[in-house]
């Protein structure tokens, strides 16, 4: 039987139950497109040098030849993981010739999207898929959507944390069985505030008037001395409805209620027609316009801020995987580039969502329906378009909340949790995080969408040249630092053994693509 946030701090307060806490896991996976020193895309493929964008387990590419994708180990350190990441950058610089890293979500000037380059992933079935696959996110959506540039953030608690908890519930559910069902909880919950997420974290309350390229809209944007658009109280334009979303999956209407529920609509998705894509053709005049014509292509179409995920084996589809193994891990997904450091998100930045998702985890988590889950989805869209409107209010439950207002009650409960993180691990890393964050809740004007506006708007600054000189910056220092978790031997040996790996994948094929695609999607 599920308690109370207070009966469960109460709980964990005991030495062998707070010693569980200290093992949190995490990884980062942030984006970023290639630039060239004027501020435009580069033209270059993905470098050999940095190994096979299929294999490589570090560096990869993500909708195009030009937005890289870093991604680090699992990890118990979160320091560790910052380390990681500057590490993986400080490579990449010194492999793609002078190239810069955009520090932006929001991409830079873009002239024409149909020069935005796939990426490729080699002759293999598989590689072949995933061009396909943002071939068709190209014709649905356009490129321009697909070079938006985020942070993915993933947490999982450790197996002695997950066994506490089940004692402390008096739960007689299988272990697997438990996790799952208290993963759903935990997203079920950050369903409900996760509006704090841009409106702590947002960063793109402005963007180059390129990026519209007659893209229909009824935003009422401002614009600059210097010509960029803007939204006056916006947090996070990435997170709206011009950018990384999908209107046609706003039907769709998937459960989080348990795994079963879950599992069987991301299905049910899959497998669902769309008249609009119908159009568009899936293999035309001998060449795939997309993988078929449903509301998802595959289940990664899917956009959500956060997803349960557990690791996939070979050809196995992401739900496949959680129905065999059960939660093993979630995604967060919302998070913006942090363009203030250097490596997108701060070790700050982490403290406090392993503080916000232990509260997510801990606290009670009713189940949704359709109804409040369109009003928490609607609190979402309102904050990243006004969320720093002092007439903003937001739906709790029958009530209606300002920020302020809503987010002094959550954070005496973060500022909980935050103290017995700090019992877990020792220092106040928790509590010094939680208590900056809340300054933002108290004043609206030092969160990071309003510091752009500022300095942009307000200072009338270049977008583009600020942006540029803070991506000089970053490469500068990584390049005059030193590696701290990995080295240059193992990256050598890293892109080697990746190119030889994309090798043994397109020797070992044997099928046709089109029967390889057909027997995946039969399966």
């Amino acid at each position: 039987m599920t308690k109370s946030l207070d009966e469960y701090l109460q709980a964990f307060s005991k030495p062998h139950y707070q010693s569980t806490l200290s093992n949190i896991s995490r990884g980062v996976e942030r984006e970023a497109l290639r630039v060239l020193k004027e501020g435009r895309l580069s033209e270059q493929p993905h470098r050999e040098e940095l190994g096979s964008a299929l294999t490589h387990p570090y560096i990869t590419t993500d909708y195009s030849e030009t937005l890289l994708e870093f991604i680090t180990p699992v990890c118990q350190s979160a320091e560790t993981t910052i380390a990681q990441l500057k590490d993986i950058q400080r490579y990449t610089f010194s492999q793609i010739d002078g190239e810069l890293l955009w520090p932006l979500s929001m991409p830079c000037f873009v002239d024409d999207d149909d020069k935005i380059p796939l990426a490729q992933y080699g002759s293999s079935n598989i590689g072949k898929m995933k061009t396909v696959y943002r071939q068709g996110l190209k014709n649905r959506y356009g490129s321009m959507m697909q070079v938006i540039a985020g942070i993915h953030f993933n947490f999982s608690f450790s197996q002695e944390f997950w066994q506490a908890l089940k004692e402390i519930d008096g739960s007689d559910l299988p272990i697997k069985e438990f996790i799952s069902e208290r993963y759903f909880a935990l997203i079920r919950n950050y369903k409900r505030y996760c509006w704090l997420i841009p409106y702590l974290y947002g960063s793109s309350p402005i963007l180059c008037r390129s990026f519209l390229q007659n893209k229909a809209h009824q935003l009422p944007f401002k614009t600059s001395e210097r010509g960029y658009i803007y939204l006056e109280h916006a947090t996070s334009l990435r997170m709206s409805d011009l950018g990384y979303t999908n209107n046609a999956q706003s039907a769709l209407h998937i459960c989080y209620n348990n795994l079963d529920t879950y599992v069987s609509g991301v299905k049910n998705a899959i497998s669902l027609s769309s008249e609009e894509f119908d159009k568009i053709g899936v293999k035309v005049d001998g060449e795939y316009k997309q993988l078929n014509s449903n509301v998802l292509q595959i289940e990664n179409e899917l956009y959500a801020p956060i997803r349960p995920k557990r690791v996939t084996k070979p050809g196995e589809k992401p739900s496949e995987a959680l129905a065999r193994g059960g939660v093993e891990y979630i995604e967060v997904r919302a998070l913006d580039i942090n363009p203030f450091v250097d490596t997108g998100i701060s070790l700050e930045q982490i403290h406090f969502l392993d503080v916000f998702l232990t509260f997510c985890a801990l606290s009670p988590s009713p189940d949704l329906n359709a109804e409040l889950q369109a009003h928490y989805e609607e609190n979402m869209d309102d904050v990243v378009l006004r969320g720093r409107d002092p007439e903003l209010l937001l739906v709790d439950g029958e009530k209606k909340r300002s920020i302020k207002a809503w987010g002094k009650i959550l954070f005496d409960d973060f500022s909980q949790v935050a103290r017995l993180l700090d019992g877990a691990y020792g220092g106040n890393n928790y509590a010094n995080a939680t208590a900056k964050e809340y300054e933002k809740i108290a004043d609206s004007s030092l969160t990071p969408s309003a510091k752009m506006l500022d300095v942009v708007v307000n200072q009338n600054n270049n977008l583009t040249q600020l942006a540029l000189d803070w991506a000089q910056s970053y490469q500068a220092n990584a390049m005059a630092s030193e590696y701290q978790s990995f080295d240059l031997d193992i990256f050598a040996k890293t892109v080697k053994a990746s190119h030889q790996q994309q090798a043994e994948i397109e020797n070992a094929d044997e099928q046709s693509f089109d029967d390889f695609l057909a027997d995946y999607f039969r399966q």
